[in-house]
């Protein structure tokens, strides 16, 4: 599994296209940057780009699901609801689908973010918002409940 990195801000254009940062583009494998898969994110108002081979993955991982289970039915029915496969242009710009920017409120100006193996997409507001819901202390503290217990449940000290 490939794990990005990096923070980018872009702009889009009149007709929803963007252009694919060459510092984000360049961090996947020659194989993967033609063609993408993207979603809403299940727990912000952002988007989800997938690489093919982590989406692949997670379709995998949805097929395995008991579809008679009704709450398993319904999540893969609105997870998968909005998903769109979008090529790279010959230009390095994407096109952003309208319903899935305007669910993100994504307008004009956007932040692409690395989020370990997969890209979100997020308005500048958006992300401005949540990133700037942490202060020092309250990220501090995140990180403990989060991390904390890593060394402990892992046997690692």
């Amino acid at each position: 599994m490939t794990n990005y990195i990096g923070e980018f801000a872009c702009k889009v254009d009149a007709k929803g296209r963007v252009l694919m940062p060459a510092g984000l583009l360049k961090q996947f494998p020659a194989e993967l940057r033609d063609s993408f898969v993207i979603n809403r994110s299940v727990f912000q108002r952002c988007l989800v780009l997938y690489p093919m081979d982590l989406w692949e993955e997670t379709m995998a991982d949805l097929g395995r699901l008991n579809r008679f289970v009704k709450e398993n039915d319904d999540f893969v029915r609105l997870f998968t609801n909005g998903a769109v496969r979008i090529e790279v242009d010959a230009s390095k710009r994407i096109l952003l689908p309208k319903r899935l920017s305007e669910y993100a409120g994504i307008e004009s100006d956007l932040v692409f973010t690395a989020n370990l193996n997969k890209i979100e997409i997020w308005s500048e507001k958006g992300h401005d918002s949540v990133m700037g819901a942490f202060d020092a202390d309250s990220f501090g503290q995140l990180a403990e409940r989060v991390m904390g217990q890593l060394n402990k449940d892992s046997g690692l000290s």
